[in-house]
């Protein structure tokens, strides 16, 4: 019997994929539990068009980052804080820091997960984060750190 999964199932496929298991398994199994639905005609052309629906979204997603990503190109975002001598903070800047920053100054919203840094940044100077937007698409942000 051909089936077209509707979860990943271990040994069989992931979700999404269209199948032949044997008539038992699928009978006693499968359908049953909901883990998959009969391979009809009409199954299959919905199957499709959700396809079709999905990678219309993510390219519609990968479009909006790497407008983002070349948004934050253009950008240089300032934070002011206190510090010491020798150009040394106190305390440090954090990835959630310089999203806050940014969504203040420039009005791009980014999640500080999304932001890579080596570690907090405990000294004055200007630095160049990158900022990953969608799988394959990385911005690069600088940031421009100066004592008050």
């Amino acid at each position: 019997m051909i089936v077209i999964l509707e979860k990943d199932v271990k040994g069989t496929g992931k979700a999404g994929e269209i199948v032949k298991v044997s008539d038992g398994y699928a009978r006693n199994m499968l359908l049953p539990r909901g883990l998959a639905k009969e391979a009809t005609d009409g199954n299959v052309r919905s199957l499709e068009k959700a396809k079709a629906m999905e990678a219309e979204k993510r390219a519609a997603e990968k479009a909006a980052a790497e407008a983002k990503a070349a948004q934050l190109e253009k950008v240089t975002t300032e934070i002011k804080t206190k510090g010491g001598e020798g150009g040394r903070l106190f305390g440090s800047i954090t990835s959630k820091d310089v999203a806050e920053a940014l969504e203040q100054q420039h009005k791009i919203k980014v999640d500080k997960k999304n932001i890579v840094m080596d570690g907090p940044i405990k000294n004055e100077g200007e630095y160049q984060l990158e900022v990953k937007l969608f799988q394959g698409v990385k911005g690069v942000l600088k940031v421009n750190v100066t004592i008050q």
